[in-house]
């Protein structure tokens, strides 16, 4: 499935109602940044939804597989989901299953994709790849699932297991073959497939082989991506030598700080927003541990969220000073990573 299909598939579920939403979204997002003031006319068109925060692996720059949330480790009940679904299926049309955790530790993880697939959702998730057999593969080729964000970190072991820890590349490329094989035999389309690398110091040497490796097994992409780091400042030892793809750049003091100018602003807080698996509702997906709950919608209609006070107070922070915001100031809105 080329990548021009995959777009087809998402543009085909947006309404021209839905369309027009983002019309207005964007509008008023330009209007925000001319004003300095938070403007929203319309609703979200994407979100990130959580199945779970547990995860198999202990990858080092990661609070899930460290295990060092303060918020509670669980899994989405399906009611709960149904909930969501309920209040957000007028405007939003693409639903990435992820945000912390591993979403297939979760049991009833594809039908929480069934669901969303009735309620005419684009689906996309992201998977460590590690509870996935023949038989899972069928069922999620079944389920409808659009898009799989496949994490291969490496095309060695001895380098695949430096960052994802207590991992097996075996195990990520033989259900890699698995979904091709399973795509091969419901003749399906989907899920577009895509090979996510994280581009750090132990691995970017194998970088150029990982398309070679992606094109013998049939994967449909490959992205590289840049890794985010939480201690960068005075350098890290994952930080690639290649500047390409590195997120930060060395500065004269010898110190390192994130590439690209971040302007007070995010289009973030216009098109989308994320909900954890016990229904919070936070900024987006760089806020990991919820320190920024703006409601839950297991207590409140997801529309009073979006244009409450205190969405709009925090808005108004990102417009005024957006590096004043502890989760802001690591992230790479607005500046260029590679991929």
């Amino acid at each position: 499935m080329s990548a021009w299909r995959d777009s087809y598939q998402i543009i085909k579920h947006a309404s021209v109602l839905k369309i027009w939403n983002i019309s207005l979204l964007k509008i008023s997002y330009l209007l925000s940044r001319v004003l300095k003031r938070p403007i929203i006319f319309g609703f979200p068109f994407t979100l990130s939804i959580e199945p779970t925060t547990a995860c198999n692996l202990a990858c080092p720059e990661c609070p899930s597989g460290l295990k060092q949330f303060s918020r509670p480790t669980g899994k989405l009940d399906l009611n709960v989901h149904k909930q969501m679904l309920e209040q957000v299926k007028k405007t939003v049309f693409y639903i990435n299953y992820y945000f912390q955790g591993e979403p297939f530790i979760h049991p009833q993880f594809l039908d929480l994709i069934r669901e969303a697939k009735l309620a005419k959702m684009y689906t996309a998730t992201s998977t460590n790849a590690h509870f996935i057999d023949k038989a899972k593969a069928l069922e999620i080729i079944d389920s409808g699932l659009d898009r799989l964000i496949i994490s291969v970190d490496g095309i060695t072991q001895a380098t695949y297991e430096q960052y994802r820890v207590n991992g097996s590349l075996s195990k990520v490329l033989e259900a890699s073959a698995f979904l091709v094989e399973a795509k091969k035999e419901r003749r399906s389309a989907t899920p577009f497939l895509i090979f996510q690398f994280l581009a750090v110091k132990p691995n970017e040497s194998e970088i150029p082989a990982v398309f070679t490796l992606a094109k013998e097994i049939g994967i449909d992409e490959v992205r590289i991506k840049t890794a985010q780091l939480y201690d960068f400042k005075n350098g890290n030892s994952l930080m690639p030598e290649q500047e390409e793809y590195a997120r930060y750049a060395k500065q004269s003091d010898g110190t390192y700080k994130l590439k690209g100018r971040q302007g007070n602003h995010c289009w973030r807080m216009w098109s989308g927003s994320v909900l954890t698996w016990d229904g919070k509702v936070v900024p987006c997906c760089f806020d990991k541990d919820a320190s920024h709950v703006l409601g839950n919608v297991t207590d409140q209609h997801f529309r009073g969220i979006w244009k409450s006070k205190e969405y709009q107070k925090f808005r108004y922070a990102v417009l005024a000073n957006r590096q004043e915001i502890d989760i802001c100031k690591n992230c790479s809105e607005g500046t260029k990573v590679w991929s």
